[in-house]
Order: structure tokens, then C-alpha cells, then sequence
């Protein structure tokens, strides 16, 4: 069963996508969407890559002027890496409070230090 959208969440990013983020069949490039998940808002530490992208489902598209929200739930926290799944929502322009599920993804970090070396999470 395909999870819905969900009006009681707080977005941990949420951005209007502009002509600049599509391709020539005037939706959002998936890349646009993937390029704003990240690790920094769920652990304390500050330099992260990404290592694997186990899952991304693109469920629909994406338009100029779609508000988009990414809401994020951590999977799992280890030694040096973090997992996420990120569920992406758009709200379509113009149809103001009609919402969608675009995407999906789980995702999966690896903590690095200013000398991009692999550390464990928070040091």
C-alpha cells in the first residue's frame, strides 16, 4: 500500500522549484530533488558523503513552482555512517493544498573529518 501525504509532519527543507531546476519536458530534474538530502541535521556532526543510495522511487513529477518538502527519518545511526529514508512531497502551484508524493529514497552517509578520512560520527 502507497503511503500518503501527511499534514502533520515538520519538513526539514522546503524549497520552490524555479525553470533553472528542469529539463526540457519542464519537470524537475530527479538529481535536482536527490542534491538537497542530507545527513547534518540528524547527528551533531558536520561533514558527511554520500556512500549509497539504496532506493529511489520517483512516484511523480515534479513542476515549475511545485513547493517541495523533504521530511527525513533516520534508519540507523552506526560507528561512521548514517541511513535515512527521505519521503519528498510537492504541493502543486496553483492548486494551492493539493499535495503529492514524488519521492522516496533511502540513503546512506559515511561521517568524514576536514581531511575527508572516514570517523566516526560525532568526533
Amino acid at each position: 500500500m502507497e503511503k500518503q501525504p501527511h499534514d502533520n509532519r515538520d519538513a526539514a527543507i522546503r524549497l520552490t522549484m524555479m525553470p533553472r531546476d528542469t529539463n526540457a519536458h519542464g519537470t524537475v530534474f530527479g538529481g535536482v530533488i536527490l542534491s538537497y538530502i542530507e545527513a547534518v541535521r540528524h547527528t551533531k556532526h558536520e561533514r558527511f558523503v554520500t556512500v549509497a543510495m539504496k532506493e529511489v522511487i520517483f512516484h511523480e513529477p515534479v513542476y515549475i513552482g511545485d513547493l517541495v518538502s523533504f521530511y527525513a527519518e533516520t534508519v540507523k545511526v552506526g560507528n561512521t555512517s548514517i541511513t535515512i529514508h527521505v519521503d519528498v512531497e510537492a504541493e502543486r502551484f496553483g492548486n494551492k493544498g493539493q499535495r503529492v508524493r514524488v519521492t522516496e529514497a533511502e540513503v546512506t552517509f559515511v561521517a568524514i573529518n576536514e581531511k575527508r578520512e572516514k570517523v566516526k560520527i560525532g568526533k
